[in-house]
């Protein structure tokens, strides 16, 4: 695919930032513009979530961009986290644009909190949820993973060992939020049960203020600017029949995530690569099964075995495949996902708070989206 990463920008993540969301995502797109070493007037795309506040013709006032060609949004939340990078891919690649800017900007902690109760904002669809309940996505995630547990015998200890793996590496990242604060298995299992007994609060994601950007152009003029780039190799997504973004019961078998499977098949098959050719990856991990998940549809280790394939150790720094080195969605922060685009282009770039040696190929993973990333 002809598209790279080049440049990458955030803001300090934390529980009220106090300033506007525009700020933030300005703040952002203006650290990415400017560590690509290029400048507003390069950039002519731009690509953000459906639910983002921040309007396209406001974020290019509050920056100076002159002209945009072309704009983009994602649906569904963190799911479509690495649509993103394939969207913009799509744009340079087609000409449609030369030089992309995708932001995600937000007050999720101080704004509005997503992890709440808001009947209020739900389309009629939640009309078959809500009389039971399902308000929180906490409770509508719980049901599905319910079953994962139940089939492969997977206990909240379990989950809690991936959870104190991402908070080490989040205590060694001076970007997380929980720098310094690494927590003990035991302190998992004393944190107060969400939904018990599947997830307790150690086990969801943080609510988070922040903004997150980042610049995609061709491979040819990336080669030119400041940074060493960072390609895209694959990108895709993936939506079956009877899939909901976040009631995913409809499926035939609803221990797995089928999505993520069929995701994992189109991207070794479209990149020639294979699991074994992949260093790092990074999986979107709203809550904690869905690393275990991820897991096993992307191939790493087979259906069940994330439960010991983590416990063994192999997704630690230095392991056979090493998952969210920043600390993740629960450790470093959660600006929906795609503060793990920017993990991933700093561990091909070298310069990842814990970097792991001889990165070639990064995977980038929100289950119905995903990215290769790779050397140029």
């Amino acid at each position: 695919m002809n598209a790279a990463i080049v440049g990458i920008g955030q803001t300090e993540f934390s529980k009220d930032s106090g300033r506007s969301e525009l700020q933030l995502a300005a703040e952002a797109a203006s650290a990415a513009i400017d560590d690509a070493g290029l400048t507003p007037a390069d950039i002519d795309g731009m690509v953000t979530f459906t639910l983002d506040t921040n309007d396209e013709l406001a974020l290019m006032r509050a920056l100076g961009v002159p002209e945009v060609r072309w704009m983009s949004r994602t649906p569904h939340g963190g799911a479509l986290a690495s649509a993103t990078v394939q969207h913009a891919a799509a744009a340079v690649a087609s000409g449609a644009a030369d030089a992309v800017l995708v932001y995600r900007a937000f007050n999720e902690r101080s704004g509005r909190r997503f992890g709440q109760p808001d009947a209020a904002r739900r389309g009629p669809a939640w009309n078959w949820y809500l009389p039971y309940g399902l308000d929180t996505p906490a409770k509508i995630y719980a049901l599905w993973f319910q079953r994962y547990m139940h089939t492969y015998g997977v206990t909240n200890e379990d989950l809690g060992r991936y959870v104190v793996l991402a908070r080490k590496h989040a205590a060694t990242n001076p970007n997380a939020w929980f720098y310094g604060r690494p927590i003990t298995l035991e302190e998992h299992q004393r944190s107060r049960w969400i939904v018990e007994p599947i997830i307790r609060k150690l086990d969801c994601c943080q609510e988070s203020d922040g903004g997150v950007a980042f610049v995609v152009t061709t491979r040819e003029r990336a080669r030119d600017l400041k940074q060493p780039p960072v390609g895209v190799v694959a990108a895709s997504q993936s939506h079956l029949w009877g899939g909901d973004v976040m009631f995913n019961y409809y499926h035939p078998e609803v221990a797995d995530f089928p999505e993520a499977t069929a995701l994992a098949t189109q991207l070794w098959r479209t990149s020639g690569l294979t699991p074994g050719d992949v260093q790092v990856a990074m999986l979107y991990e709203n809550f904690t099964p869905v690393v275990f998940q991820q897991l096993e549809a992307f191939g790493f280790c087979g259906r069940g075995e994330a439960k010991a394939f983590i416990a063994e150790g192999n997704i630690e720094v230095g392991g056979t495949i090493p998952v969210n080195t920043h600390g993740g969605l629960l450790g470093e922060g959660y600006i929906h996902g795609v503060n793990n685009v920017l993990e991933g282009v700093r561990q091909l770039r070298g310069t990842a708070a814990n970097q792991v040696p001889d990165v070639d190929h990064v995977l980038v993973a929100a289950g119905r989206s995903a990215a290769i990333l790779g050397r140029v």
